[in-house]
């Protein structure tokens, strides 16, 4: 009797760690990629170093851990008083913000690597691009039917349809990203943007009348779709002919006849953007993502982001309702201490002010690669450049994406990356990439 008690508890015991077996192996089968300790060691640090950077550098702001070593929230001072409400349910805008610190690295890594031009090659190349893409980038686009009729799609689009990217990952050095807050009236930053290798400004904001604040230079110009519907007005801005034009929503008749007709003498092209989420809205975040995928180094001036502000301001018109200025305010704070960008601002106006408690680049690359395993993004875990393409195709004919005599940091890039192209694949399982290779490359 005793041995067939033995047995059947030997029998059990061997079920019940067949069954843990079993359920650890679905469980690593299901995870993917495991976190090394020097993955999880890198994203400890990163939010250690996030947490102290917020302290000294946000003016008030503190980033407070969450529940794993990705999420994180910034919380504003308790005396803050927020302004804005929303339009719909009246609520006042709140003081905290939780952030996700592995989404942003490894987003914002892609960006770097990206083109946020749309162009011929990216709808070619797009599985079904033409029917179940392009015709979303026209406005009315649900008349178009899919475009079934392609020709008429590709008419609407050629205005503003390279075949390949016209601005490629570190094709300028230095760049400076204006806003249109009021506060740029209170720090004359004018000399100082002028010094920049490339200026990326919004809308129809003029810089005539207030050279001393905004500075003269003005290389792109990102439009909503209110702007760009005034696109004769927008490109006389400054030195029409000069500025290229930046459209971040869709193409419109109007402004197909304002090119054919006025004509329009800049350069005219249609954003393609990666997702951020809950993130903070609006055309400055895209322009900062336009700066980001052709700039080595990215400063931002004119953004409500100093505490005390009073309203929603521009610096050239009457005070009107704007984004949600808080959260604008906490997510470009997460983008100065993860060493994307540099605020510059009143209370900020030092142009030799040093970002303390920035995480080196070494720290951000390990952190990057431990974020994109445990999202498990494509390609996670590869040292591969390659990796994280989804989607390959091969290079339409033309010119090489580096043009000859282009920065050696773009040059170097480029081979790093084989000659590929990257574009961002928005809402794409795995936030994979589209890439085109060399017409040679296997």
């Amino acid at each position: 009797m005793r041995l067939l008690r033995l047995a059947f508890v030997v029998a059990l015991a061997s079920g019940l760690a067949a069954i843990l077996i079993y359920i650890t192996g679905v469980s690593d089968l299901d995870d993917g990629i495991r976190l090394s300790s020097e993955d999880l060691d890198a994203l400890k640090s990163l939010q250690s170093h996030f947490q102290k950077c917020v302290s000294a550098n946000g003016l008030g702001l503190q980033a407070v851990s969450g529940s794993d070593n990705c999420e994180v929230s910034l919380k504003f001072p308790s005396d803050t008083v927020p302004k804005w409400k929303d339009p719909k349910t009246g609520e006042v805008e709140g003081l905290s913000y939780d952030f996700n610190l592995c989404e942003a690295v490894a987003t914002w890594e892609q960006v770097r690597n990206s083109t946020t031009i749309l162009t011929r090659e990216f709808i070619d190349v797009l599985p079904n691009g033409w029917e179940e893409y392009a015709w979303r980038r026209i406005n009315k686009g649900v008349l178009l039917n899919n475009c079934e009729n392609r020709t008429l799609c590709m008419e609407k689009l050629s205005l503003v349809l390279p075949n390949r990217p016209p601005y490629t990952p570190r094709q300028f050095g230095r760049c400076a990203v204006i806003g249109n807050s009021g506060d740029l009236l209170k720090t004359k930053f004018g000399k100082e943007i002028d010094s920049y290798d490339a200026v990326v400004r919004e809308n129809g904001a003029p810089v005539d009348n207030y050279t001393e604040y905004v500075g003269t230079k003005s290389t792109f110009r990102l439009l909503n779709r209110g702007s760009a519907k005034a696109l004769d007005k927008v490109a006389e801005l400054y030195d029409k002919g000069k500025e290229v034009l930046i459209i971040k929503t869709t193409i419109h008749d109007i402004i197909n006849k304002m090119i054919r007709e006025i004509p329009i003498l800049n350069p005219v092209y249609l954003m393609l953007g990666a997702s951020f989420g809950s993130a903070a809205k609006g055309t400055g975040l895209k322009a900062l993502e336009f700066a980001l995928s052709i700039c080595d180094n990215v400063d931002m001036y004119g953004f409500t982001v100093d505490p005390g502000y009073k309203e929603w301001t521009r610096y050239f018109s009457e005070s009107r309702q704007g984004h949600t200025p808080l959260q604008g305010r906490a997510y470009y704070q997460m983008m100065e201490c993860l060493g994307l960008i540099k605020i510059h601002s009143p209370m900020r106006s030092d142009p030799n002010r040093i970002v303390k408690w920035v995480p080196s680049y070494s720290l951000i690359t390990a952190a990057r690669i431990a974020s994109e395993k445990l999202l498990r993004r494509v390609g996670a875990g590869s040292s591969d450049p390659l990796a994280a393409c989804s989607i390959i195709g091969k290079q339409v004919r033309g010119n090489f994406a580096v043009k000859q005599g282009s920065r050696k940091a773009a040059i170097e890039h480029q081979k790093y990356l084989k000659g590929t192209t990257m574009y961002p694949l928005e809402h794409n399982p795995g936030h994979g990439l589209l890439c085109t290779v060399p017409s040679g490359q296997t």
